[in-house]
């Protein structure tokens, strides 16, 4: 499995030839929110892009048209129309507990605690997850807070992509924070945890050196290690990239 962190919650995953793009956020400025360092590009063709809510910074659609209009893409049920109106001809939507064959990995939709509006439209849709599943096992968590049933949620996972923090200097409810992070990391029991979902975008009015770019991921370190000391913690930059054998 080849991981590859674009960014917020923007994840290039390889997986027995099988390459899928989570949440693209590939622009330099979302609404009110300014992306810290290079924006990313997507090289290579890609298999499907998931979306795992209706957020701005999760289902953005500028980034979206960036991207091949023949991509699948698979997005919770009650987003597909949007996506359809920016040209994808291959829109499928789902609801956790579905699964979706790609090539050689079963992909399954799983629940998330998270919000479900999308600000300034009508489209209301519950966020998912998703995990790859395959020769190695890999889930990735989209936005979420801790739920009932997480621990059981994916089983003997070699990867767990988990959100530890968000893009200001405070959080709202329905995310983890460093401390729930690693009470997730120790809950789902992954070979290797990497954090996403940190460090990428601050509001425009906050500098560049804003604390929160950087203290939450050291905060997770130091929790995980505590909650899951069996679980490696491997910490990707934007761009970076990390290969798992099977």
């Amino acid at each position: 499995m080849d991981v590859r962190w674009l960014g917020h919650s923007t994840v290039l995953l390889e997986l027995d030839g099988v390459r899928v793009l989570t949440d693209p956020l590939l622009r330099r400025r979302v609404v009110h929110l300014r992306r810290s360092g290079l924006v990313p590009s997507v090289d290579g063709a890609i298999d499907a892009v998931l979306i795992s809510h209706g957020h701005h910074d999760h289902l953005d659609l500028p980034s979206l048209r960036k991207l091949p209009s023949s991509v699948p893409v698979i997005a919770p049920r009650g987003l597909g129309q949007l996506v359809r109106d920016q040209g994808f001809r291959d829109v499928r939507e789902v609801l956790a507990g579905d699964e979706i064959e790609l090539g050689a990995v079963s992909l399954q939709v799983t629940h998330a605690a998270h919000d479900d509006r999308r600000a300034g439209s009508t489209a209301r849709a519950a966020p998912v997850g998703y995990a790859l599943l395959g020769s190695s096992r890999g889930f990735f968590a989209g936005d979420t807070d801790l739920f009932p049933g997480l621990e059981r949620l994916v089983t003997d996972l070699d990867l767990a992509l988990l959100p530890i923090w968000g893009w200001g200097p405070s959080l709202g409810t329905g995310h983890l924070d460093p401390a729930r992070a690693a009470e997730a990391v120790a809950m789902l029991q992954p070979r290797v945890a990497v954090p996403i979902h940190w460090g990428t975008f601050r509001p425009l009015h906050l500098r560049a050196r804003a604390p929160f770019l950087r203290d939450p991921v050291d905060t997770f370190v130091a929790a995980a290690r505590e909650r899951a000391p069996d679980v490696e913690v491997r910490v990707l930059a934007p761009g970076e990239s990390l290969r798992l054998s099977a």
